[in-house]
């Protein structure tokens, strides 16, 4: 297909910069986690005590493996070839399953495939395994490589004094490297959440009590089986569940997700905001047009390209970590289409992460508008004076304060110096008053 007829711009504008994501969320990737989930589930099968299975030769476990680790896209058609007849996406996997343990001469072992499963044990099993990977394996070391590069500008703008703005206003002034530090902490503190979630599977069989699989060998602890074999992918089985999985660590993993990305939609409208304020420059490349009609122009669009993905992302994600955990009784099918979107936030998220890293990697400090903006800014120091009054028991010194700034349309360097000289405190005071500047009324920042 053309990525032009795309319907999906994940899927057109931006295949490149996601089409690593196909390896865990396409038709084909779906189709090669349920058939991974059903050939680790028969070998270990083969590992239990079971008389129809003692014999299998177990030589032939790496072949089985290379069932799906060598699966094709011609395998995949296959698989959705068998589900025109079958109308069942899984069963169509067990049938395609069934056909390579015949090239492979097990036949007679090949009524244990999926044996005592519904397909929510493979499809909630398949998902979750997905999405581990993907969250490790593409998800992760782009958001950590966000993360470095915020950290790298902390440390590097460290001792560069900034104008802050509250309410919009000229405040107290700020260190560039603290505000950058701020969404350095903040990210670190989402990401440590991801280590108490765990991505769990449903595995047990029709309605989640092992019916199936306690009355043909009521003597397999098939609790303790599962437990294990779950966590052999890597996964934590929920113990207690209806037919599906009940979504609740997903919709946790989710929300973190969400709680990131608002920080990241945070931090890029500060950014967009400082480039309009003249605090950085844009690295230009060459051939590049800011605007169709003003050639001057050089636009934050990677900046606003991550804020537009990132709303996408967490307007689907709020939707999965609502709708999911809830189902009608043991299972109804709404489940089913919902959750073959979870590729679509993860995809709007790697697109915005990939803005962001050109974005930061194109912007150039201008230290001479930072500090022209503190220079006019003299009233800021006034916050610094009145509590040095304060702490000598200068009376009314908020109001004497206010009284300065409200009634100089311009405070400046050499107005606080007048007004520092007409008081009635002593030298060592005005000492003190008169080396506070805007550039050097920044505070303390560090470890806590």
């Amino acid at each position: 297909m053309n990525q032009l007829n795309a319907i999906s711009p994940i899927d057109g504008r931006y295949r490149q910069q996601v089409e690593e994501l196909e390896t865990y969320f396409s038709e084909a990737a779906l189709i090669r986690y349920r058939v991974r989930v059903e050939v680790e589930y028969f070998i270990s099968l083969c590992r239990l005590d079971l008389p129809q299975l003692n014999d299998f030769p177990q030589e032939n476990f790496p072949c089985l493996r290379k069932i799906y680790e060598d699966f094709t896209t011609a395998n995949a058609e296959e698989v959705k070839e068998i589900e025109k007849t079958t109308n069942h996406d899984v069963k169509a996997v067990e049938y395609f399953i069934k056909r390579r343990f015949d090239e492979l001469k097990l036949e007679k072992y090949k009524e244990f495939i999926h044996f005592g499963l519904t397909s929510q044990d493979i499809n909630n099993t398949a998902v979750p395994l997905s999405l581990m990977e993907c969250h490790e394996g593409s998800y992760l070391p782009l958001l950590n490589e966000v993360l470095d590069l915020i950290s790298d500008k902390a440390s590097q703008w460290a001792d560069i004094p900034m104008l802050a703005h509250t309410h919009g206003q000229p405040a107290s002034p700020t260190l560039l490297g603290k505000e950058m530090k701020v969404y350095e902490y903040r990210l670190q503190q989402q990401l440590a959440y991801f280590a108490f979630i765990p991505f769990s599977a449903k595995f047990g069989g029709a309605t989640g009590n092992f019916n199936a699989h306690n009355v043909a060998f009521p003597s397999v602890d098939w609790i303790d089986f599962a437990n294990v074999f779950v966590a052999s992918l890597g996964l934590e089985r929920s113990l207690y569940t209806t037919q599906i999985e009940n979504y609740d660590n997903l919709a946790a993993y989710f929300d973190n997700l969400r709680r990131i990305n608002v920080i990241l939609i945070d931090f890029c409208r500060d950014i967009w905001s400082y480039i309009s304020m003249g605090y950085f420059k844009q690295k230009i490349k060459e051939g590049e047009v800011g605007s169709s009609a003003m050639p001057h122009k050089v636009n934050p669009i990677d900046f606003e390209n991550a804020e537009g993905n990132l709303g996408v992302a967490n307007a689907v994600l709020t939707h999965l970590s609502m709708k999911l955990p809830v189902s009608r009784l043991q299972r109804d099918l709404t489940d089913s289409t919902v959750s073959r979107n979870i590729g679509v936030p993860l995809a709007h998220s790697v697109i915005a992460l990939r803005s962001i890293v050109k974005g930061i990697n194109k912007m150039i400090l201008n230290t001479e508008v930072l500090n022209n903006d503190l220079e006019q800014n003299w009233a800021v120091v006034a916050e610094a004076l009145q509590t040095i009054l304060r702490s000598v028991n200068y009376p009314n010194p908020y109001e004497t304060l206010k009284d300065l700034t409200r009634t100089n349309s311009q405070v400046t360097k050499q107005t606080i110096a007048t007004f520092v000289d007409g008081l009635a405190v002593c030298d060592e005071v005005k000492a003190r008053m008169k080396a506070v500047t805007p550039q050097n009324y920044v505070g303390v920042y560090g470890k806590q």
